[in-house]
């Protein structure tokens, strides 16, 4: 979709995403789903969460929760004197570093971007993401590529990231080999404001460089200049995205605890874990500009909540373990799975109001069963009732499932959605007891890869 529209303050009243959690209960799905009087009995727990929440936030604890009100200036200005001059962004980075830049272009712009003409994006630079140190991929990308045309922006928050280092060097080597001394003015990095390797580049060579902000985790910044920087180029308007963010803020902030729509679905995931050993919690987009941000909740969600200590240092080894679906499309893979399958899933759909098309049907053949009814329909009407009818296969089987509807899809609504997830993990933490913003796991992996490759000290 293209996001060139803003949303004004009228429209943004009537942009209120919103969280049904009906066929989760007991009451729909019977005794595979919540009783009230379970969920009801987290209330004071959740209130204790809330109550140190709020303190770590004034104290400067959790600096992701400011995002929403940080000066975007820079990014903007950066932009506004850099984009005419290229005709493709490369972003170069892994994991937290690319996946909410990715989420967020494919929300947010034209499903085949890079195919529209320069006029068609508005000057808009085609996007790319690689994302993974495939050499074929990569050497695949470089043929495509125009360097005099190109900007590779670097994203590493530590600024030793293996993946994302390696990749540097050959970008580096490849716009050397083209461009000799020019190479600087094509390479823009986002790194930590004073640490790591890729800062002492950036000051040895010159870069211009944006910050992680400090205490801000990788999986968490997508609200940083991580994810708008791309996103300012690609021609998103970011401070919407910010603003929907806030307004987010702003309702959970004001809400009891039990109304908040992040807490409320972290509980009932929560309870589902632990009451019913329902591990597997699956994503569903049932429109297709969302099927990315299931793919960066399940980084969020997993790296987050996939712990073996408790704060107390007891092994508990915590995690649901999240997974990607897509409606309709996986209903020909994995909805045969979910309706019949072990009782062992929690299924959250995305679901919209409003698709920014509706493709009208037109009739014919209308003597042959399998066409005549669809005349006169749209395909908007067509997935809106796929949806719906996997929604009450699901809860007619005793499948428990929550949905999750954006009035439509826009830099607004996006922002209270990617605010909202990010809001529910860290409140998760709090209700497994243990640390969100850590990850020991993956770290173990890293030292290793640094060790199997050489680096001194490993």
């Amino acid at each position: 979709m293209s996001s060139d529209s803003r949303v004004n303050s009228a429209q943004k009243k009537n942009m209120r995403l919103r969280l049904d959690f009906n066929h989760a209960m007991a009451e729909a799905v019977g005794t595979q789903g919540i009783a009230y009087d379970e969920l009801s009995a987290l209330s004071d727990r959740c209130a204790q969460i809330d109550s140190e929440l709020r303190t770590r936030r004034v104290s400067g604890e959790l600096p992701f929760y400011e995002l929403p009100y940080q000066d975007v200036g820079k990014i903007l200005d950066f932009v506004e004197t850099h984009r005419d001059r290229f005709d493709a962004f490369v972003g170069v980075g892994i994991g937290g570093s690319a996946l909410g830049s990715i989420a967020l272009h494919t929300a947010l712009r034209h499903p085949y971007h890079n195919q529209l003409t320069s006029r068609q994006r508005n000057g808009a630079p085609k996007m790319f993401f690689p994302d993974n140190v495939d050499p074929d991929r990569l050497k695949g990308l470089f043929e495509t590529l125009n360097p005099a045309r190109t900007l590779f922006s670097v994203i590493t928050k530590s600024g030793s990231t293996a993946e994302t280092m390696s990749t540097f060097l050959l970008v580096r080597e490849w716009l050397m080999e083209r461009l000799g001394d020019g190479w600087r003015e094509h390479v823009v990095v986002t790194t930590d404001a004073e640490k790591g390797d890729l800062r002492t580049i950036a000051k040895r060579e010159g870069l211009p460089a944006f910050e992680v902000p400090d205490g801000v985790g990788g999986r968490f910044t997508v609200l940083t200049s991580v994810g708008l920087l791309s996103a300012a180029f690609s021609g998103i308007d970011i401070q919407g995205l910010l603003d929907g963010a806030a307004a987010m803020d702003r309702r959970m902030q004001e809400c009891d605890p039990m109304e908040n729509p992040a807490y409320v679905d972290a509980c009932l995931h929560y309870l589902f874990d632990m009451n019913q050993d329902k591990r597997l919690s699956v994503m569903m987009p049932y429109v297709h500009a969302l099927k990315d941000v299931a793919d960066w909740y399940r980084q969020l969600w997993a790296e987050s909540l996939g712990k073996k200590h408790a704060l107390d240092g007891t092994i508990v080894h915590a995690g649901p373990t999240p997974i990607k679906a897509l409606g309709a499309t996986d209903q020909h893979s994995q909805i045969q799975l979910y309706v019949e399958g072990p009782f062992d899933k929690v299924i959250t759909f995305l679901a919209v109001d409003r698709y920014q098309s509706a493709l009208t049907f037109p009739p014919a053949y209308e003597d042959l069963g399998s066409l005549g009814y669809l005349g006169g329909h749209s395909m908007s009407e067509l997935i809106q009732a796929e949806r719906m009818a996997t929604e009450f296969a699901l809860t007619r089987a005793g499948r428990p499932n929550l949905t999750i509807t954006l009035p439509e899809v826009n830099p607004f609504t996006v922002g209270q959605l990617l605010y909202m997830l990010e809001v529910q993990t860290v409140f998760s933490g709090g209700l497994y007891n243990i640390n969100p913003l850590d990850q020991p796991g993956v770290e173990a992996g890293k030292q290793a890869t640094y060790a199997l490759m050489g680096r001194e000290g490993y």
